[in-house]
């Protein structure tokens, strides 16, 4: 069944594949094919970027089309969907072409298209009140919602031993949910489905919820404000749990845009932790709606009618809601000065912060925290971040 409520946004980008996707798709293939395909004994089996030459095989050992290219990894990717275990590599790759080809992948209902479920432990939770209480140890009245970047997966909350959810849980008493979302889809497409099922959530909760907290790293910041304003228009027949979120955290969110080069060197920055990053490389310079809202710092389609407001730069913080911004950077304060702030390698300090010469959003200075050195990545595992967490949600 066809992703719902697909945008233009999404399909405009996903009428056909790029050069730069077809050889993508078959360097990684053939990355899968040469490979031992033991995604889970511990070992990255990445190949050197693939050559034209190289591609052009790949494509021919599995039918010389992309179309059978994908059907190959549909079958070789597909079984994470049916195994008894989580399979994080398999999880890792999946999110990986999601969020470069993820309008491509639903817009031809493809296995790999990533339905939005909100998940622990990387398995689906059944928004019903019996189940959830089932399935979730201890449910607080404290519920977290946390939303994944661009290419990541719910499991890539888990960094170099430390969980933001899981710390929280255990030291202020949070539940955390964790969202499962196609990144390649459109900012605004996301919001869309996340604001209906962040009721169904708020309405199936099985303790009367007294605090509500959505956090976000990098594009899931840009979803979580969307599904928020969407939420609150009219026209979706008054949800009630816009109005309710107590927190929003935005965790390395380019608020203002972010830098992805034509080169695809932002995006690989977080291709790279998936499997067979080197192969996936080719596929960074491949810009699926959710690339390019990301590139904007977008949380509206404009080329659609009925989102009130099509101006992106007019929508500010949900005014309800309080809301923080967490920036990083990868050099010292001085250097940073010097260099006009690069930022953690993707986002810049400034839209992280969401201010600059021409715009400004209403975090206040309390709610706004710079954490260095430190790359984009480093955020979801970052000592000083949790102790900025832990203070403000206190």
């Amino acid at each position: 069944m066809t992703q719902p409520l697909l945008q233009a946004a999404d399909l405009r980008g996903a009428a056909c594949l790029t050069t730069d996707a077809v050889a993508g798709i078959a360097c990684l293939v053939e990355a899968l094919r040469t490979g031992d395909g033991a995604f889970d004994d511990g070992h990255d089996h990445a190949m050197a970027p693939c050559t034209d030459t190289s591609s052009r095989g790949g494509t021919r050992a599995v039918g010389g089309n992309a179309e059978t290219s994908l059907r190959w990894l549909e079958g070789a990717l597909t079984e994470d969907n049916v195994q008894p275990t989580v399979r994080p590599k398999h999880a890792a790759l999946v999110a990986a072409l999601n969020g470069v080809l993820g309008d491509y992948l639903a817009a031809v209902d493809s296995p790999l298209a990533i339905a939005m479920r909100f998940r622990q432990a990387g398995r689906p939770l059944l928004l019903e009140r019996f189940a959830l209480r089932s399935r979730l140890a201890g449910v607080a009245p404290k519920l977290l919602v946390l939303l994944h970047d661009l290419c990541l997966n719910d499991l890539d909350w888990q960094r170099a031993g430390h969980d933001h959810g899981a710390a929280l849980a255990r030291d202020l008493g949070y539940t955390p949910v964790y969202l499962h979302y196609n990144s390649g889809l459109s900012v605004s497409t996301n919001g869309r489905i996340l604001a209906r099922l962040m009721e169904q959530l708020y309405d199936a909760w099985p303790a009367p919820i007294e605090r509500l907290v959505m956090f976000g790293h990098g594009m899931g910041g840009l979803v979580a404000r969307s599904a928020i304003h969407h939420g609150a228009l009219p026209q979706r027949g008054g949800l009630r749990w816009p109005t309710r979120v107590n927190d929003l955290i935005c965790l390395g969110t380019p608020h203002l845009g972010a830098a992805l080069e034509g080169s695809g060197r932002g995006v690989n920055i977080l291709l790279s932790v998936a499997p067979h990053a080197a192969a996936l490389a080719r596929l960074g310079k491949v810009r699926s709606a959710g690339i390019n809202d990301l590139r904007l710092g977008n949380i509206l389609n404009a080329a659609t009618g009925d989102e009130g407001t099509l101006d992106n730069a007019r929508i500010d913080l949900p005014g309800e809601t309080r809301c923080y911004a967490i920036a990083a950077s990868l050099g010292s304060a001085e250097a940073d000065r010097q260099t006009r702030l690069p930022g953690d390698g993707l986002v810049t300090v400034a839209s992280a912060l969401g201010k600059n010469r021409r715009r400004s959003l209403a975090f206040t200075d309390a709610r706004r925290t710079l954490v260095q050195p430190a790359s984009h990545l480093d955020l979801l595992s970052s000592s000083e971040v949790y102790g900025r967490l832990r203070h403000w949600l206190a």
